[in-house]
């Protein structure tokens, strides 16, 4: 039905993607991107106090994540396993990692796979309902000074 709604060959889809989950999760990049982009909207300097508050841009990335629950749920799986989760972990971990490197931060790659391990984890969960509370603005709050402290720890 995919194939024949995009006016492509079965053929030519599976030239591009193996499966529908792969197809899925290349039409979900954008949250992917924008995920990455949200937990990177403020740029501390090493050293510095990260800001009390998460960047609005979080508590928004959440919000759209839940009003499209369903799909996301079906690709993330809970504690982040599955195909978005793995490819949200991937870019999570590479974006916090060049950036620490950029700036000379102790070690980046550690750091970066928690940060990116963590994040994934906590959506997920989240998401499937294992995380208390429903409102993304509380849960960007809550989830903002774990992160920080994983970036300090390094």
């Amino acid at each position: 039905m995919v194939v024949r709604r995009a006016g492509v060959g079965r053929a030519t889809f599976y030239l591009h993607y193996e499966d529908l989950t792969a197809l899925a999760v290349d039409a979900c990049a954008d949250v992917v991107h924008a995920a990455v982009d949200a937990l990177h909207a403020w740029q501390g300097v090493p050293g510095t106090l990260p800001p009390a508050r998460p960047p609005a841009a979080l508590a928004e990335f959440l919000s759209d994540a839940a009003a499209r629950g369903p799909l996301y749920r079906a690709l993330l799986l809970p504690g982040g396993g599955g195909p978005l989760g793995d490819r949200l972990h991937r870019e999570l971990r590479a974006r916090a990692r060049a950036e620490r490197e950029a700036v000379g931060a102790p070690r980046p790659d550690l750091v970066a796979s928690a940060v990116a391990a963590t994040f994934t984890g906590v959506l997920a969960d989240w998401l499937h309902g294992d995380v208390p509370g429903s409102d993304p603005v509380e849960l960007a709050n809550r989830l903002w000074p774990l992160l920080m402290a994983l970036h300090r720890a390094g």
